[in-house]
Parts: C-alpha cells; sequence; structure tokens
C-alpha cells in the first residue's frame, strides 16, 4: 500500500520521454471523461503530435451537462451546447482538426463502469481506433483519478485496448490533487514525462476554452462546478505525465 505522495514524487521525476515512446509510432486515441480533460491532461501532447504529422483522435466521452444543475439560464440541454462548442474551440487552438473530434454523449458522472452500456461505448471506441490506419495507443486518466467519469473512462481505455492490441496510457488530472496521505492499493510504475514548452501557450488557450467552467460564463448557479486554482495551476507546467498501464 502506497500513499498519493509517493505517485506525485514518482510523477514529478520519471524521465523525460517523445511521442513515440508514449503512444509508439502511430497516431493514438484520447480518451476525456469531459470537455475539458482532453486540454487539462493532454493538451501538450496533442498539439505535439499534430506538429509531427500525427494528429490524434479526441472522444469526448460525457456531455458536461451536470457541471451547473441549478443554472436557469443554462439548462442541461443548453449547457451541453456550449460545453460542445467549448471542445471544438480548445481542439482548434491545440491545431487538432474539427472532424477528429467525436463526442459519445454520455450523461456526465453517469459514465458506464460495466453492462450492455459500457459494452456499447467500447463498440463505438473499437470503431474509431479501428477506423484509423495505424492507431498505437488509447489514452484514458489514471485509474484512481477521484471521479467516477474518470475512473470509467479508465475502465473503458482497458478493454478498448485489450480488443484492440494497442497501448493502454494514463493521464492523472485529479489525481495531481489527492491529498498526500490518500491510500493507493499498488505502487508508481512506469511513464514518462513529455516537454511541452513549445505548445504550453496554446495549451493554455485550449484551457481557457473551456468558459463555462472558469465561473464567469454562468453566474446563477452558486452550487456550480468552477476548476480550482489548485488544479489549473498542476497545469501551468511546461511537463506533462504519462503513465504505461
Amino acid at each position: 500500500m502506497r500513499i498519493a505522495r509517493d505517485f506525485h514524487e514518482a510523477w514529478r521525476t520519471l524521465p523525460f520521454g517523445d511521442p513515440d515512446d508514449i503512444i509508439g509510432s502511430g497516431t493514438c486515441l484520447v480518451l476525456a471523461p469531459h470537455p475539458d480533460d482532453e486540454s487539462l491532461g493532454c493538451g501538450g501532447l496533442i498539439a505535439a503530435c499534430i506538429a509531427a504529422g500525427r494528429p490524434p483522435l479526441v472522444a469526448i466521452l460525457t456531455d458536461g451537462a451536470g457541471s451547473h444543475p441549478r443554472s436557469g439560464a443554462f439548462p442541461p440541454e443548453r449547457l451541453r451546447a456550449v460545453r460542445a462548442q467549448e471542445a471544438r474551440q480548445a481542439v482548434a487552438e491545440l491545431g487538432l482538426p474539427e472532424e477528429r473530434l467525436a463526442f459519445l454523449d454520455q450523461r456526465d458522472t453517469g459514465a458506464p463502469h460495466d453492462g450492455p452500456a459500457f459494452d456499447a461505448v467500447v463498440a463505438k471506441l473499437l470503431a474509431l481506433v479501428e477506423g484509423e490506419a495505424a492507431c498505437t495507443a488509447i489514452l484514458a486518466p489514471w485509474r484512481y483519478d477521484p471521479h467516477c467519469d474518470h475512473q470509467a473512462a479508465s475502465l473503458l481505455a482497458a478493454s478498448v485496448a485489450k480488443k484492440a492490441g494497442i497501448r493502454h496510457i494514463a493521464y492523472p488530472v485529479w489525481g495531481w490533487t489527492l491529498p498526500d496521505d490518500t491510500a493507493i492499493p499498488e505502487a508508481p510504475g512506469a511513464g514518462w514525462r513529455l516537454n511541452i514548452e513549445a505548445f504550453l501557450p496554446a495549451k493554455q488557450n485550449a484551457i481557457r476554452a473551456h468558459q463555462s467552467q472558469f465561473g464567469g460564463l454562468i453566474d446563477d448557479d452558486p452550487t456550480g462546478f468552477r476548476l480550482p486554482e489548485a488544479l489549473l495551476a498542476c497545469f501551468d507546467s511546461p511537463y506533462e505525465t504519462f503513465l504505461l498501464i
């Protein structure tokens, strides 16, 4: 049994790698639980892959419509459309063509962990992977990220990776904010840091494209979600962290 501090320390000292080390020689599919996770966890990698002539696929698992449940101005239908448009703007900031972005339209906080609904999402992801000439990896959040949709994305990626025979890579998002003494039932594993200094301005612009999550756009729900400064500070770094599963 280890604690979160052990993981944070290990992640900060992982060796530097390049996209070939992380995703292999082909393209990849980035699975984001919500619109914004693609920019937070993988914005630099997405931009680096594009610069290398290997634009990834990005799949948004849930509609993000649960972030402001008491807003009258932004009911779920409107918020769903807003968050989808923010995702389009975010990936455009990274240089990704809109046709490389897919929406899986699962309910926010309701992404499946098993059963027929899980199998249906796996089938959609497999179709995306198999539609690529050379998709060598699928990326999803770290399995211990403390959010049910992040954990669902990890399970989905594991299933797709096994069925497609491709690499499963994890990226921590909320895992960075776990209290130091949080128990984790395994030891830190192998992985890499990716130097994204050249792409950091584009990543920051992509994160800011998700305006609904910063507290200024939707002001009629005091209980609504707002990206915390502590989390945002984790992604001001000139490197991103990727873990081999």
